[in-house]
């Protein structure tokens, strides 16, 4: 039988304009990862967190990842400041356990299996959510960890605005963004553009002054989104988003490499069709594309010639989903396609594959009670079939107090360097997959908001190299458990907000060892005061000791960070924002390289910019 590709599915979609979804307006207290519905934040059962356009604005310079490093369950690793290869791990789980999507679209590496955080900008940011635990059923392969959904700035109801700010900070750091949003009739519009730029500082601690040089960054991006209601209940829309970064960096701290650089783009569009069909039936189809491209330029020597390689992966996608109101709850029935391909120098054995995805999500809130139950069933063209599922119970105490409890499992496919790059890959490796139960108490209030979540997560099947012959395999396991707890608490002009997670990553196979670059405690905490036009803040982001390595030898200590933000209103429209980063100068590391010499991370720093923005 003829396979069915997303183009050909297209085709046959559009023209019908068949499906349907009411236009979703996201707002504090809506949330819609948790579900792939718009849900009340009170009523999810999931593990969620959100970053609002407020506390992206408030980050100042920061970058998505140390943005994200605030949040419950996350922990962060980078080789050496701004631009640099990073990594992010969810509730202790590998930092290629999670997907992570943009506007709807995956923009991960199918190479490496993890996500380029250093080059998504957060000026082109509107809203993070963050959810936590096992998520195939809902997303497909790679959630064992969780989900984030990044979504960038979208148009508004009203006449057109423009927005603008530009920044500068320690290691000659210099930002700009600026866009344009609204609506004219029925079409509402953005377009937003930004660039950072920055010397940085030597990747790699080194003890030759003559390679102590400054490893810089530089990043441009791009994003923007139409959307056209044709009548009530019926719209199309477009959104895409780009970005271009441009980084310098060390291999080591003996390296004689004075022009290695890399040039990473990250892309992504999506087209969709909203439709109501009948009182109880919204339906989306959504088509679109995620790119993530790699190029480097590495000099061995001062007289050798710079070599290039580049390895780029696409992911066309296509999503069709049903959204049906039943007398008690709601179904949703939905089908994705997943196309991968991979363009390399290196000659990959295989460069593409194939995934068809069939899911069920029930959603239930009725009176008191929540529940949520998904299944989903993945066929690949690799791998063969896989299926997981979820079962979550919710029950509200009273108008303050709520407990929660769920099942979940995932699974995770192996990458193409794992499959198919020549001479150092398994064809027949299996997908690793997971089991995960947890359970939450939550209060919440109009002052206060409580949580705490207990979970334990099996992961079977994990890749690892053969100690002999460097090939993946499948051997480890590995059984994760913590506590996540997290707060917040108004008290007039002051706010208190905070989380801490304690967690036990470990290795079912190594001697019970730590899982490599996790710590068995992290949080933060962050007091802010609101006099009149101005707000003063202060953060403090703290994690214990983690290890390099599965085999627990080399220890990187621990590490509390304090970082302060001021920003005056001056006008409505104008704005100053002042923030200083790590005001201790704490001297800490988060990685290491192959030849064993920690990478660098920022000392004390200082960031101001001033920006504009009309109110509506």
């Amino acid at each position: 039988m003829k396979q069915l590709t997303i183009a050909s599915l297209v085709s046959l979609a559009f023209p019908a304009m068949v499906w349907a979804e009411p236009l979703i307006t996201l707002d504090d207290d809506v949330v819609v990862t948790a579900s792939r519905i718009p849900q009340e934040r009170k009523t999810v059962i999931g593990d969620v967190s959100v970053i609002e356009t407020a506390d992206i604005e408030r980050a100042g310079q920061s970058t998505l990842l140390e943005l994200l490093q605030t949040q419950p369950g996350i922990e962060v690793m980078h080789n050496g400041g701004a631009g640099k290869t990073s990594a992010l791990f969810m509730r202790g789980t590998n930092s290629n356990h999670i997907i992570v999507l943009v506007d709807g679209m995956r923009v991960n590496s199918e190479t490496t299996g993890t996500t380029a955080f250093e080059n998504i900008p957060t000026a082109q940011i509107e809203r993070v959510e963050i959810l936590r635990g096992p998520s195939t059923s809902l997303y497909g392969q790679d959630a064992i960890g969780g989900v984030i959904q990044i979504f960038t700035k979208k148009g508004k109801d009203g006449a057109p605005r423009f927005h603008a700010s530009a920044g500068y900070g320690s290691y000659n750091t210099r930002t700009a963004d600026a866009g344009i949003s609204g609506s004219v009739g029925d079409t509402s519009f953005s377009l937003n553009a930004s660039s950072y730029a920055t010397d940085g500082f030597s990747a790699v601690r080194t003890h030759n002054r003559l390679y102590k040089d400054d490893d810089g960054y530089r990043n441009l991006s791009v994003s923007g989104s139409l959307i056209h209601q044709i009548v009530p209940g019926h719209s199309v829309g477009i959104q895409f988003f780009s970005s271009e970064g441009h980084n310098r960096y060390d291999n080591s701290s003996n390296a004689t490499d004075f022009s290695n650089h890399n040039m990473a783009r990250q892309f992504s569009y999506s087209i969709f069709s909203r439709n109501q069909i009948t009182e109880n039936w919204h339906s989306t189809i959504r088509i679109g594309e995620g790119r993530d491209d790699s190029t480097d330029y590495a000099e061995t020597s001062m007289w050798s010639p710079v070599s290039r390689s580049y390895f780029d992966t696409k992911q066309r996608q296509l999503s069709w989903q049903n959204d049906i109101t039943l007398p008690v709850g709601t179904l949703t029935l939905l089908y994705d396609r997943l196309e991968q391909r991979v363009s390399s120098s290196t000659q990959y054995d295989k460069t593409s594959r194939n995934n068809d995805g069939y899911a069920a999500i029930y959603s239930l809130t009725h009176g008191a009670h929540s529940a949520q139950l998904s299944y989903r069933s993945d066929h690949n063209s690799q791998y063969g079939t896989n299926d997981t599922g979820n079962i979550g119970y919710g029950y509200q105490i009273n108008d303050a107090w709520q407990v929660t409890a769920s099942y979940g499992s995932a699974f995770r496919a192996p990458t193409f360097n794992q499959l198919y790059y020549p001479g150092y890959s398994t064809p027949d490796l299996e997908p690793e997959k997971s089991d995960n139960v947890e359970a939450s108490v939550r209060y919440h209030n109009q002052q206060t908001s409580l949580s705490a979540t207990v979970y334990e997560n099996r992961v079977r099947n994990l890749i690892s190299s053969d100690p002999i012959t460097w090939l993946p395999i499948n051997v480890n396991r590995a059984k994760i458990q913590g506590l996540t707890l997290a707060g917040s608490q108004q008290w007039d002009a002051w706010t208190l907000r905070g989380n801490v997670d304690i967690q036990s990553p470990r290795s079912d196979d190594q001697d019970d060892n730590l899982l490599p670059l996790r710590a068995n405690r992290h949080g933060s905490l962050n007091l802010a005061y609101q006099w009149n036009k101005l707000r003063i803040a202060g953060e403090m982001v703290g994690s214990s000791a983690r290890y390099a390595e599965l085999a627990n030898t080399n220890r990187m200590g621990g590490y509390t960070l304090f970082n302060m933000v001021a920003e005056y209103q001056i006008t409505p429209e104008w704005k100053l924002l002042g923030r200083a980063n790590n005001i201790f100068d704490k001297k800490y590391a988060l990685a290491r390289d192959y030849s064993g010499e920690y990478y660098n991370t920022a000392g004390s720093n200082v960031f101001f910019s001033v920006s504009y923005s009309p109110q509506p």
